[in-house]
């Protein structure tokens, strides 16, 4: 059996490049050409287009429409997912969120997501979201934030049991995992001062993300980004053992967010390295970098 191509399952992009500021990250984000330009670098051959549609933690907004047309252009390169604020529309917890993600499925939307805006998972404006979301059998990619300000992300407490009690009351609903305070939980060593942190280093003993997995078989993993993709390389002994039992549910990403960015090749070269000295089969290896993606966003390639 042959490694398969990835597919990235968390890209943002940018159509007007020359109409929008540059970012903190270094850059802006870049065009689905700029994109393409390095995927073969890294084997991949299709990605996952996620907008984000609310406020925080960026200097303009990506949306939806923009995903679709990019798609539209490029059908054998691109899929997309919508994204919903829960502030849209009146601002309410009566806000009847089907409506909207009915359209966006119609035209082909995938999924939802990144979904980054700053309000309490038990916010009624948010349950409101995730229910539809459940109903109408829409995956939701999610970033989790740790404080209400000087943040982006749907905000839980250490450990997750806004989260857990989500999974709970919809067992229906697809959540995809991501973000600094989501892949910390990953050990037992995550405390409130570095629930944020980028890329830990220590060993890990198993925590919360583990236990909610075993529990709850609507939880899916996201490796993009230095938060996804360390939970795995910090402790090479335990990703063994945590992908072996979780192959079934971890999706290949990159989340790249400007040319800067550079996480994605260090996560490569880990992956490969990981298969060819036979630490990770290849069978799981293709579900974790294609098949899955295929399977659970039931993308149409």
């Amino acid at each position: 059996m042959q490694k398969a191509k990835r597919i990235d399952v968390h890209m943002h992009i940018v159509l007007h490049p020359e109409l929008v500021p540059d970012c903190k990250w270094g850059g802006r984000m870049l065009t689905a050409e700029e994109h393409m330009e390095y995927w073969d670098k890294i084997d991949i051959d299709y990605g996952v287009l996620l907008p984000i549609v609310a406020p925080e933690g960026q200097l303009h907004p990506m949306p939806c429409e923009d995903a679709k047309i990019v798609a539209d252009k490029y059908p054998d390169k691109f899929a997309w997912f919508c994204n919903i604020d829960p502030r849209f529309m009146n601002n309410a917890e009566t806000s009847d969120f089907k409506v909207m993600l009915q359209h966006y499925k119609n035209l082909g939307a995938k999924g939802v997501g990144e979904l980054t805006s700053n309000m309490h998972v038990d916010d009624p404006r948010v349950q409101k979201l995730f229910a539809a979301c459940a109903e109408l059998d829409m995956p939701v990619t999610i970033h989790i934030g740790f404080k209400e300000g000087g943040c982006y992300g749907i905000i839980d407490d250490l450990h997750l049991p806004k989260i857990e009690k989500l999974l709970q009351d919809y067992p229906n609903l697809k959540l995809i995992g991501h973000s600094q305070p989501f892949w910390m939980e990953m050990g037992t060593d995550v405390t409130e001062e570095n629930r944020n942190n980028h890329c830990p280093t220590t060993k890990v003993e198993e925590g919360r993300i583990a236990e909610l997995m075993r529990k709850y078989p609507n939880l899916y993993g996201d490796l993009s980004a230095g938060s996804g993709s360390n939970a795995l390389m910090r402790d090479e002994e335990y990703a063994i053992k945590f992908i072996e039992e979780f192959s079934d549910r971890l999706m290949y990403g990159c989340d790249i967010c400007a040319k800067t960015n550079d996480l994605h090749y260090k996560f490569d070269a880990w992956l490969n390295r990981m298969v060819d000295e036979g630490k990770i089969s290849i069978e799981n290896y293709n579900k974790i970098v294609r098949e899955n993606a295929i399977r659970i966003l039931k993308l149409d390639i």
